[in-house]
């Protein structure tokens, strides 16, 4: 299973966000992390591949194009999350996981429906949430919640924009843990949207750098990290070191300072 873009255009009005991205395939079974500044289009190319915006040019799952597909079956395969959860419906966590399933068959319940559903809390660890209304629950299983939604119906793609934005460092640990195992153990194509690069190389098969409406790079994280472009994109001085556990780390300094201290 594979998924490539090639010459995707997206403009708001005038404004052109994304012109003419294209990227090399990706794998089933990988996660793959997608880097940029703010306002890069990051969240514009999830939502392009997910086919919630209007573009020109071909996005391919499996060398077939998915402009073909119908919304119904584009969501089945493509899922996507947005950087936050919100749910205007007095609903329970087991109410609203039903529902996602369900809006992508006929709305009869059935006992199975009932079993995936009790199965995905399980395996997410948050059964005894299942009873809570949504509104009560924090920011980290608030996020559980999202990803269960997604994984009930099964997608072939996730597409995850700032899955651990706003998160501690044990719900960031957590959610980026289990959509590796979750990634590899279903066979999916994973992107996530990432701010932290260290995360990015800890969990991540591969890097892309978007910027300026393209992908200016893609590659390994130690390829990806170590070259002058990562520093230029962010505007700050970087350095790639690498642990005694062999976790790579990406050193980053403002510019400004590192020129005082080096003064």
């Amino acid at each position: 299973m594979s998924l490539s873009v090639t010459n995707l255009s997206v403009n708001y009005g005038a404004h052109n966000v994304l012109e003419q991205l294209q990227f090399k395939s990706l794998t089933a079974g990988t996660v793959t992390g997608l880097l940029g500044p703010n306002a890069a289009g990051k969240s514009t190319l999830f939502k392009a591949i997910a086919g919630l915006v209007d573009s020109s040019g071909e996005i391919s799952l499996n060398a077939e194009n998915i402009g073909s597909y119908s919304k119904k079956i584009r969501a089945k395969k493509i899922a996507y999350l947005p950087q936050s959860f919100h749910s205007s419906l007095a609903l329970s966590v087991f109410e609203s996981i039903l529902l996602s399933l369900k809006q992508q068959s006929g709305w009869r319940v059935s006992s199975t429906d009932l079993n995936k559903v009790g199965d995905i809390l399980s395996l997410l660890n948050i059964s005894s949430l299942a009873d809570k209304d949504i509104f009560e629950l924090s920011g980290g299983q608030k996020q559980l919640v999202a990803m269960a939604r997604i994984l009930i119906v099964e997608p072939q793609v996730i597409l995850l924009d700032e899955p651990t934005s706003a998160l501690d460092l044990h719900h960031q640990l957590a959610i980026l843990s289990l959509v590796k195992k979750l990634t590899v153990e279903r066979n999916l194509i994973t992107v996530a949207a990432l701010h932290d690069v260290n995360l990015a190389a800890k969990y991540c098969d591969q890097l892309m750098i978007l910027n300026h409406g393209t992908i200016q790079a893609q590659g390994k994280p130690s390829e990806v990290l170590s070259q002058s472009l990562l520093g230029e994109t962010y505007q700050v001085w970087t350095n790639l070191e690498c642990t005694s556990k062999g976790q790579l780390y990406v050193e980053a300094e403002l510019i400004e300072d590192r020129l005082a201290t080096a003064g």
